[in-house]
């Protein structure tokens, strides 16, 4: 069974409160994106994890499609599989391709063995990877909050736009990235302004608090950003702690630079 777990894209992103556990309260908006990895399971006699593409690196045995495995296993009783993961999504980069491949492998399996695990359940499941993998369950633009955990319905739609996403070869560590914020309450809820700012006019005010420190550290990145702008984007923006910068268009850019970038229309 071949299933296709997509990246995410964070639009807006304000680091609103720091908790005495280390972790962050956060505000954000989760937009699914059509980037993909491919997660294929076939049954096997032994469980096994193999990869190809882009190098995950870690323990292999920490990887989040085999810890999804071992939890829909605690619970039914589903027999060893093969698992491979073709990397497409970088890692590092902002883009939540880690988080998608665990609850991807939730779903997978669900409807392999025929479990009838409701979305909630799932949802449950995936919270224990992570807490960017319960959004990947229903897959839907979500508005963000708490540790990022927390999800609810957003009326905000990029369908028929264009999105321009580039994904230079840069790390950036997630655990620099917060320990170079200054936790802050925006003035008006991020929520609100998505849902009654236009589009057009997100540059002015929607803002990720991550692009200072990274920006200081990476200002290539920013050159990015820039460029993307100049070229025509209505909005652009670093997602989540980076190191992947996007650009939101009305119309097919038509894109002079020496940088890769690819190209999505947004259903």
């Amino acid at each position: 069974m071949l299933v296709f777990p997509n990246a995410k894209i964070n639009i807006g992103l304000n680091i609103t409160q720091k908790l005495p556990t280390g972790y962050h309260h956060i505000e954000s908006c989760f937009y699914p994106i059509p980037l993909t990895d491919a997660l294929e399971v076939i049954k096997a006699d032994v469980l096994s994890f193999t990869s190809s593409g882009i190098d995950i690196p870690g323990n292999k045995k920490e990887n989040l499609c085999l810890r999804a495995y071992h939890l829909v296993k605690e619970a039914y009783d589903i027999p060893p599989i093969a698992i491979h993961l073709h990397k497409k999504i970088p890692v590092g980069a902002g883009l939540g391709g880690g988080s998608a491949d665990g609850a991807f492998m939730i779903k997978l399996l669900n409807a392999k063995f025929e479990l009838e695990m409701s979305a909630t359940q799932m949802e449950t499941m995936a919270g224990k990877l992570g807490s960017d993998c319960p959004f990947f369950i229903k897959n839907k633009p979500m508005f963000v909050e708490g540790t990022g955990n927390v999800f609810s319905k957003i009326d905000l739609s990029l369908t028929g736009y264009y999105l321009v996403l580039a994904m230079p070869n840069i790390h950036v560590s997630t655990k620099k990235a917060y320990a170079a914020i200054i936790p802050q309450k925006p003035k008006t809820h991020l929520k609100k302004e998505l849902e009654n700012t236009s589009i057009a006019d997100f540059q002015k005010s929607i803002k990720n608090g991550f692009e200072i420190p990274v920006f200081n550290q990476h200002p290539e990145l920013n050159k990015i950003k820039n460029q993307l702008v100049k070229q025509g984007a209505l909005y652009a923006s670093m997602s989540g702690s980076g190191s992947s910068v996007y650009g939101i268009f009305k119309n097919n850019p038509q894109l002079v630079s020496k940088l890769e970038f690819s190209v999505f229309k947004l259903d």
